[in-house]
C-alpha cells in the first residue's frame, strides 16, 4: 500500500492533472473514476498503472479484479493520500495512468472522416465534440495549435470514454495539410456561403469547427475547400461549438446512410 504523498506514483498523478507539458514529458495522461477506467479497460487502451482506495464500491472492487486479471499493474493507496492526489472533488477512489497515443498515421491510411476542432479552448466543449465524434463514427480527431489539450482531465471526463475509441492527435497546420491530402475540407463558419443541408458530405472529408469566441483561425480558412453554415431561422448569432459540431457530424452520417 502507498502511504506517502511523496511516493513517485502519487507525484505523477498530480503532475498529469496539471499542465500539458507534464503529460507530454511523461507520455501519459490521467483517467479518474470507475466508469472511465472501465471504458479504458474494455477498449484495451494501454495502461501504465492504476491506483485505488480500499473503500471502493462493489463495482469498483470488481473493476480492480478485472484490471489485475488483464495484467494491469494495480496498487492500493491510503485513502487520505489518494484524496490528496485526486483531481476530482468527489473521487470514486480509482485512477489510471494511461499511455498517450502514438502520433499520426501513414498518408495512405488517411481516415475518411476527420474532425478538426479549431481554437476550442473550453475543456467541456472539446470533450463534448470528441464524444459526439465517437458517436458519429469519426475516425480521427486532429488537434491544431490554439486548441486546448485533449488529454487534460476535464476534457477526458467530458469525453465520457470517447478518447479510448478513436485516434486523437495534436499536429501543426503544416502537418495537418500533409496528413489529409486528397480529401475535402469543410469549415463551419457564420459567414459560410453554403448551407450544410446543401453540402455534399458523402465524400471523404475533414470538418473544421471553430471556437465561439475567435472563430476559425486564418490557417483553418487557408486549408478549407468549402466554408459552410448551419441555417438558423431564430434570432441567435451563433451556436455552442459542441452543439454545432454535433449537428454537422450527424448530417454527414445522415447523407452517407441515405447513399447506402
Amino acid at each position: 500500500m502507498i502511504t506517502s504523498p511523496h511516493n513517485p506514483r502519487i507525484k505523477l498523478l498530480r503532475a498529469l492533472a496539471g499542465r500539458s507539458k507534464e503529460r507530454r514529458a511523461a507520455g501519459a495522461f490521467l483517467a479518474e473514476g470507475v466508469r472511465l477506467v472501465e471504458d479504458a479497460l474494455s477498449a484495451h487502451f494501454p495502461f501504465q498503472f492504476a491506483l485505488y482506495r480500499p473503500d471502493l464500491s462493489k463495482r469498483g472492487l470488481k473493476l480492480i479484479s478485472d484490471l489485475r486479471e488483464a495484467g494491469v499493474d494495480v496498487e492500493e493507496v491510503d485513502p487520505l493520500v489518494f484524496r490528496s492526489a485526486s483531481e476530482t472533488e468527489t473521487s470514486q477512489g480509482v485512477a489510471a495512468v494511461l499511455k498517450l497515443p502514438e502520433p499520426g498515421w501513414e498518408v495512405q491510411e488517411t481516415p475518411g472522416f476527420i474532425l478538426i476542432p479549431d481554437q476550442i479552448r473550453d475543456p467541456g466543449n472539446l470533450g463534448s465534440l470528441i464524444r459526439s465524434a465517437a458517436a458519429a463514427g469519426v475516425k480521427a480527431v486532429i488537434i491544431p495549435p490554439g486548441t486546448t489539450d485533449p488529454f487534460a482531465p476535464k476534457v477526458i471526463r467530458a469525453g465520457m470514454g470517447a478518447h479510448f475509441r478513436m485516434k486523437i492527435h495534436s499536429m501543426t497546420w503544416q502537418e495537418i495539410a500533409s496528413s489529409i491530402t486528397g480529401i475535402q475540407v469543410f469549415l463551419a463558419a457564420a459567414d459560410g456561403q453554403t448551407s450544410c443541408w446543401q453540402s455534399d458530405f458523402r465524400q471523404p472529408l475533414a470538418l473544421i469547427v471553430g471556437g465561439e469566441a475567435a472563430g476559425a483561425s486564418p490557417a483553418a480558412r487557408n486549408l478549407a475547400n468549402h466554408v459552410i453554415n448551419i441555417p438558423m431561422p431564430g434570432k441567435i448569432e451563433s451556436l455552442n461549438a459542441g452543439v454545432a459540431g454535433a449537428i454537422l457530424m450527424f448530417e454527414v452520417i445522415r447523407q452517407r446512410s441515405e447513399e447506402s
